[in-house]
């Protein structure tokens, strides 16, 4: 007798329940929408770095910035530090400005030595009036109020409105024209 060795096949497939793990449904969830608001925030930033609207208020807000401390720099003056202050006032411009003040610094640091003043000054708003970044070049238009002490009496207070110009330097921006701006009339 011969032995036969039979083997059972089990013809089944097992079949799914349909369950499925919730945590890690949850998890691979969280996953994409990660991926997802990192994807949005990289593409907002993008453009954002790459608009030319936010180029054109960064340049205004460093025009801005710089003009008023130029101003500012530019009315303010102590006889005892009288070389740095004019230091300050050739630092901060530019062009014919900038000659100008270089060839007259002698006779005005002597003016400003015997009179022995000192003048500070505060800009109390200041706006770019035009910019044009290609050509480096922006208006400017500052409030200020300066203030004046000499050795005796009291301090003389003056507030005035200034245009300037600015012109873009490889120093950043700075004054290349000042002066007083028009007053108009309020009457009719």
């Amino acid at each position: 007798m011969a032995w036969r060795r039979t083997t059972t096949v089990n013809t089944e497939t097992s079949r799914t329940t349909g369950k499925r793990n919730p945590g890690l449904l949850a998890a691979l969830a969280l996953v994409v929408c990660a991926a997802a608001a990192a994807g949005w925030g990289g593409w907002q930033r993008y453009e954002a770095s790459h608009d030319d609207a936010a180029s054109f208020a960064q340049a205004r807000d460093d025009a801005l910035a710089a003009g008023e401390q130029a101003v500012q720099n530019m009315n303010t003056l102590d006889h005892k530090a009288l070389e740095q202050g004019l230091d300050s006032w050739e630092q901060s411009t530019t062009g014919d400005l900038h000659r100008q003040l270089v060839d007259g610094r002698d006779d005005f640091a002597r003016q400003i030595a015997e009179a022995k003043t000192v003048s500070t000054a505060k800009v109390l708003s200041g706006a770019v009036t035009e910019l044009d970044q290609r050509a480096g070049r922006a208006g400017l238009m500052v409030a200020l109020r300066v203030t004046v002490t000499a050795p005796e009496g009291e301090p003389a207070v003056k507030e005035s409105r200034l245009l300037g110009t600015l012109t873009r330097t490889s120093g950043g921006w700075k004054l290349s024209a000042l002066g007083q701006a028009p007053v108009g009339s309020a009457g009719g």
